[in-house]
């Protein structure tokens, strides 16, 4: 996990219409960026979701969300339809922004070591440094405990 207090890494990534997205696109507005390991799997929509949910609070509150995720722009797009995600779903299947984060690490996947993403979520502050990590995030909370990080 990256420290507080250091800069969060630049990344260009498109959003699930194709369109680039990068970090410079949020200076100036605090941003939460988690990052999941797939798309319509149980907990990552249970995660997204609650994102969902949350994102009028968040926008009112100045606070931008951000999903990453390795899989495609295609993917991004059928996910975000199907359950009306309000917020980007950026596709990052060569790992630029998950590994410069640090959340591809190993994991056990039926007792077995394996590689991928770690679900982890990141506040930047408004001039692009990282305000607060949190790794291993529990998809039903993790938005319910960034609104009472921030205090909505």
């Amino acid at each position: 996990m990256l420290e507080p207090g250091s800069p969060a890494p630049a990344f260009t990534l498109p959003d699930q219409n194709g369109r680039p997205v990068s970090l410079s696109d949020y200076r100036g507005r605090r941003l939460i960026l988690y990052f999941y390991p797939k798309d319509s799997s149980p907990d990552c929509t249970r995660q997204a979701l609650a994102f969902a949910a949350a994102w009028a609070r968040f926008r009112e509150a100045g606070i931008e969300v951000v999903g990453v995720s390795p899989d495609s722009v295609a993917s991004h797009q059928r996910f975000a339809e199907k359950y009306a995600l309000p917020f980007p779903l950026l596709s990052d299947p060569e790992r630029l922004a998950i590994e410069a984060y640090g959340v591809w690490q190993e994991k056990k996947r039926a007792g077995k070591p394996v590689m991928g993403v770690v679900r982890s979520t990141y506040v930047i502050d408004a001039e692009g440094v990282v305000e607060k990590g949190m790794e291993k995030v529990k998809p039903d909370s993790n938005a319910v405990e960034l609104l009472a990080y921030f205090g909505l």
